[in-house]
């Protein structure tokens, strides 16, 4: 059960803010993702945000992007499920990376988070522009992993056997 409030905590204004931030924190919960506080956990993959245990906790005081909470969601998303409990703290690894960022975008349509606020000029190593222009434009980068993990289709095989086509998912949870 997710305990973290919008209200609760910092939030980058630029990145949606507490408005952005009150559409994710109910999303991540109905689809089974928790979040809390992050407490005494020093580990962090950004500043603010932690994944331990295969939770994604927030520190209330630093200011946090919402758009990275879909981000570090899309890691617990995509994890095999008898992993999902023990995972954290992250190692970045390109492939994961990809695939939370397919992930991200595809909760980002249903939880009306703008790709500018999604892919957002703090973060993404200077990429943000182009991972803007190529969602934008329907290079879904890492959405193939999705579809090898049983989360989504191709639109070739959502054709053929009436499945949904990313950036629609068939399930949220790997």
């Amino acid at each position: 059960m997710t305990t973290v409030t919008a209200s609760a905590c910092t939030w980058r204004e630029e990145g949606g803010g507490e408005a952005a931030a009150a559409r994710i924190l109910p999303f991540l919960e109905e689809i089974g993702i928790e979040v809390d506080w992050i407490g005494d956990q020093k580990e962090q993959l950004l500043e603010g945000l932690a994944i331990v245990e295969g939770r994604l906790l927030i520190d209330p005081d630093t200011p946090v992007w919402p758009g990275d909470l879909l981000h570090e969601a899309g890691h617990i998303a995509a994890v095999a499920p008898e992993d999902r409990a023990t995972l954290g703290p992250l190692v970045a690894d390109p492939t994961d990376e990809m695939v939370a960022i397919a992930w991200s975008y595809a909760a980002s349509l249903p939880c009306e988070l703008p790709l500018r606020q999604l892919f957002h000029d703090g973060g993404y190593r200077g990429d943000s522009a182009a991972l803007i222009t190529a969602y934008a434009t329907g290079r879904y980068i890492g959405a193939p992993m999705l579809g090898v993990y049983g989360m989504t289709a191709d639109l070739r095989t959502a054709l053929a056997e009436g499945l949904p086509a990313f950036p629609a998912l068939s399930r949220w949870l790997r």
